[in-house]
């Protein structure tokens, strides 16, 4: 059975995070890249990778990044809802498909972990690139780890619980 005929079956269930058929060239991720970019700017404009701004959120003393993560959400759940309900292809022509998530108590385990790295380093995996862009090196220890614990994750994966 081939990809494409499989991803035509609706119970098909993927850990990936998309299930694109179509190979991008090289140049054509540069969109991809240019975005980024564009999404770092903002965030260091914005003050979302300020370690002080973080800070002030998980001391409760404001409510700037509460607002910026909430106006995220909404974005996204409007994403959802209009793709859904207009049936919008990815730009290469290609169906969008979302599957139905299953809660396992792993998840806050690992919500757990993820909220006391982010309190302790003031930082979270997308705002690292912006803030050693911003020339605060020291962050690169933050995404060594960030990657180290991936890594592990991934190596014991078959031994944790799900």
């Amino acid at each position: 059975m081939q990809k494409q005929d499989v991803l035509m079956n609706e119970e098909f269930v993927c850990d990936a995070p998309n299930e694109q058929i179509k190979k991008e060239s090289f140049a054509s991720n540069f969109k991809y890249m240019l975005v980024g970019i564009i999404f770092g700017i903002v965030f260091v404009k914005a003050e979302i990778v300020s370690w002080f701004r973080i800070q002030e959120m998980f001391r409760l003393q404001s409510f700037f990044m509460y607002g910026v993560i909430g106006t995220a959400v909404i974005v996204g759940m409007t994403s959802v809802f209009l793709i859904k309900k207009f049936k919008i292809k990815t730009l290469s022509g290609e169906k969008i498909i979302f599957h139905d998530k299953v809660f396992n108590k792993g998840q806050i385990y690992g919500g757990l972990i993820f909220g006391l790295g982010w309190a302790i380093t003031g930082a979270c995996p997308g705002p690292l690139f912006a803030q050693i862009g911003s020339g605060f090196a020291v962050v690169s220890v933050t995404l060594i780890s960030a990657i180290a614990g991936t890594w592990v994750y991934g190596y014991l994966r078959d031994k944790l619980p799900h």
